[in-house]
C-alpha cells in the first residue's frame, strides 16, 4: 500500500509538473514602480510580448494612468488582466514604512501577492528595491534552506555574461550564507546559460587561500571538499575576474556586490563620455569615427545597461524580478524576458533541486 500510495504522488507531482509547463507564462507587474512608471513599463511588457506571444500579464496600477496606454497597446490589453490599486510605493519610501502603509493596497504588494497566490510565475517592479525585498520576504517567505535571500545580476563580461550576487539584498555573511549564495546562484546559472555545471567563484582580496576574511576561506574549504555535482567551484576570484569572465558565477555578499555593481556601471558612463568628447575634438577624430562607427555600434550595444537589466531576487518562494528604476522600455522589456526565462525553465525547482543535494548549504 505505501508502494501505491509513493506511485501515486509521484504521479500526480508529474502531471501537476506537466500542466505548469504547458500553460502561458504568466507574469505579474507594479506597473507604477520606476522613475518613469507606466509610461516605460507598458510599453516595455508589449515589446516582452512580441517577443513571447505566448505570456500573458496581470498588471496593477492607477487605472488614470495605466489603463490609457493599454489601450494604445491592444495585444498586450488582450493578453492582460488589468486591476486598479490606489496606492503606489515610492522610490524614496523607506522599506519599514512602505511594508506598513503599501501591503495589500498598493501595485507592488499586488503583484507580489499574485505569485503567492499562483495568479502569476513571475513578479516584475523597477519600484524602491528594498520596499520590493521587505514585501517579498513578507508576502512570499524565504526558503527553508535559505537564511536570507539575495539579488543577483547578469553582467557583461570580455566572454559574454556572467552572474553576480548578491549585489544588494542583504550586508555581510558567515560562510554558510556564501555557500548558499554559491547555489543560487549556479541554479540561476543553470537556467540563463544552459549549462549542467557552472563555474562559480568567490570573490576575494586574492586568489591565494590564504587571503581573505576567514568566512570566505572557510566558505571556499567547504565548496572546495564538497565538490558538488551541480555546480564547478573555481576558487577565488579578483574584481578584474569579474568583467573577464572568469567564471559564470561570482559569489559576493551584498555590500561588497553592489559597490561593484555601481563602479561598473559609472566607469562605463565615464568610458562613454571619454569617447564621445575625444571623437569630437577634431576633423580627423569626427572622421575617424564616421568610419570606425560600426566598432563604436558595437560597443555601445555590448555595454548598454538595458540588454543585461533585470535584477533576480534568489532564495524566495517564488520569483521577484526588479528591474532598474530608470530602465528605458528596452531595458523593461529585458527584465520581463528574463522573468520569463526565470518561469519558463522552473528557476524555483531547480533551486529546490540543487539545494536538496547540497546538504551543506543550511543557515547556521
Amino acid at each position: 500500500m505505501q508502494d501505491s500510495t509513493a506511485t501515486n504522488a509521484r504521479d500526480a507531482g508529474r502531471a501537476a509538473q506537466r500542466a505548469a509547463e504547458a500553460r502561458p507564462v504568466r507574469i505579474a507587474i507594479d506597473a507604477m514602480g520606476g522613475d518613469h512608471g507606466p509610461e516605460v513599463v507598458i510599453p516595455g511588457a508589449a515589446m516582452a510580448l512580441q517577443r513571447h506571444p505566448q505570456m500573458r500579464f496581470v498588471i496593477y496600477g492607477d487605472a488614470a494612468q495605466v489603463e490609457p496606454l493599454l489601450d494604445g497597446h491592444p495585444a498586450l490589453k488582450a493578453a492582460s488582466a488589468f486591476t486598479h490599486t490606489d496606492v503606489s510605493i515610492k522610490m524614496d519610501e523607506k522599506p519599514s514604512q512602505a511594508l506598513r502603509l503599501g501591503r495589500y493596497k498598493s501595485s507592488m504588494w499586488r503583484a507580489i501577492q499574485a505569485v503567492r497566490d499562483d495568479e502569476a510565475d513571475a513578479c516584475l517592479s523597477a519600484g524602491n528595491t528594498g520596499a520590493l525585498m521587505a514585501m517579498s520576504m513578507f508576502c512570499l517567505k524565504t526558503m527553508p534552506q535559505v537564511e536570507r535571500p539575495a539579488i543577483a545580476a547578469i553582467w557583461p563580461t570580455v566572454r559574454g555574461e556572467s552572474i553576480v550576487l548578491d549585489v544588494g539584498a542583504s550586508i555581510g555573511a558567515d560562510a554558510s550564507h556564501y555557500v548558499n549564495l554559491a547555489v543560487l546562484g549556479a541554479a540561476m546559472a543553470r537556467i540563463v546559460f544552459d549549462m549542467e555545471r557552472p563555474g562559480v567563484g568567490l570573490l576575494n582580496v586574492g586568489r591565494e587561500e590564504i587571503k581573505g576574511i576567514e568566512a570566505v576561506k572557510e566558505a571556499g574549504r567547504t565548496l572546495r571538499e564538497a565538490n558538488l555535482p551541480n555546480l564547478d567551484y573555481r576558487g577565488f576570484v579578483e574584481g578584474d575576474d569579474i568583467g573577464k569572465g572568469t567564471v559564470d558565477v561570482v559569489v559576493t555578499e551584498g555590500f561588497t556586490g553592489n559597490i561593484a555593481l555601481k563602479t561598473a556601471e559609472g566607469t562605463a558612463k565615464q568610458i562613454g563620455e571619454y569617447l564621445r568628447s575625444a571623437m569630437g575634438r577634431t576633423w580627423r577624430a569626427k572622421l575617424g569615427y564616421l568610419l570606425a562607427r560600426p566598432a563604436f555600434d558595437a560597443l555601445r550595444a555590448k555595454m548598454d545597461p538595458s540588454r543585461a537589466n533585470g535584477g533576480v531576487f534568489l532564495g524566495l518562494e517564488g520569483v521577484v524580478i526588479k528591474s532598474h528604476g530608470g530602465a528605458d522600455v528596452k531595458g523593461v522589456a529585458a527584465a520581463i524576458d528574463i522573468a520569463y526565462d526565470m518561469a519558463h525553465y522552473q528557476l524555483m525547482r531547480t533551486i529546490r533541486d540543487m539545494l536538496d543535494e547540497t546538504p551543506i548549504a543550511t543557515a547556521s
